[in-house]
């Protein structure tokens, strides 16, 4: 494993990149998610392939200016970290959750430089579908506008002081990992410069979707998406004390906003990946690595 640094316009980019042949890997990680997570899927498939992963300006050690963080601006970034790493054959665009919408712009924008693309449990371009539920107990101080203000608070503070209020809950999934990525993973989420990110692309993720999605299909790629449990996810918010009507109106939406994204190409293949939250990689990698090693497999047959 090598964490390095490159600069991407003027900025120092954090990546990271394990395994040195076989096909380029790209893994866009979701929003306010660390590279470190999907420790267990690239240790197997950094073994034949060249991974590569890099946080966006803002998280962990990438610095951040005053840019709008949109999903084109990440377009942007990889293209130039393909061309500082002299990456010139086609990739494996991998993309999680906000990764996903991100690797969708560029896969539109470029599908000469993408082999095939893996959206797992990725944001849709119609996300816009989810505000328009009736979900007042779910949304409870959780709409885009209150959680914007909460992360313009915490960019404002020095570090010192956000780590007196956020205190990082590991996931039972995330303690499985080493020691040291779980102490890596805490460390990350008391960063200012994360909520800073965070606010940015919020506030223009809605304005990004529908750009993406006038940009139409990305058909002739290989294109697998790979969805969550819903019924995981229902039992899961249950237990947690939530209403089951709230709930189901919201899995069987994003289900469905899933379903439609495996419609973006001719070429496409739909699963849904059993007990597993919206973390698919962390709760089932072995799903992940056959998903990814099948693709590959089919596109070079």
């Amino acid at each position: 494993m090598m964490k390095q640094f490159v600069r991407i316009n003027n900025k120092k980019l954090e990546i990271l990149q394990k395994g040195s042949s076989g096909t380029p890997i790209l893994i866009l990680t979701g929003m306010a998610c660390s590279f470190e997570e999907w420790y267990e899927v690239t240790e197997v498939l950094s073994k034949t392939n060249r991974i590569i992963m890099f946080h966006r300006p803002g998280l962990g050690e990438s610095e951040i200016g005053n840019e709008n963080r949109t999903t084109f601006q990440t377009v942007q970034e990889i293209t130039c970290l393909l061309s500082v790493l002299k990456i010139t054959e086609p990739i494996l665009l991998i993309g999680h959750s906000y990764g996903g919408l991100c690797a969708q712009h560029f896969a539109k924008l470029h599908s000469h430089k993408v082999r095939a693309l893996i959206l797992v449990d990725s944001t849709s371009e119609d996300l816009e579908k989810l505000d328009a539920l009736e979900l007042p107990i779910l949304n409870e101080d959780s709409s885009d506008e209150e959680w914007i203000e909460t992360c313009k608070t915490y960019a404002g503070l020095r570090e010192t002081e956000l780590k007196k209020i956020i205190k990082p809950i590991l996931t039972e999934q995330q303690k499985k990992l080493p020691y040291f990525i779980q102490q890596n993973l805490i460390e990350f989420q008391q960063k200012p410069n994360l909520y800073k990110a965070m606010k940015s692309e919020v506030e223009h993720w809605k304005i990004d979707a529908k750009i993406i999605k006038v940009l139409g299909r990305v058909d002739g790629l290989p294109l697998l998406v790979i969805g969550r449990d819903k019924k995981h996810m229902i039992r899961q918010g249950i237990r947690e004390g939530l209403p089951e009507s709230e709930l189901t109106l919201l899995e069987e939406t994003w289900e469905q906003l899933i379903i439609d994204q495996a419609k973006l190409s001719r070429d496409s293949k739909l699963i849904f990946a059993e007990n597993t939250s919206h973390s698919v990689y962390l709760d089932r990698p072995d799903l992940v690595v056959k998903s990814v090693t099948e693709i590959l497999q089919h596109e070079l047959a």
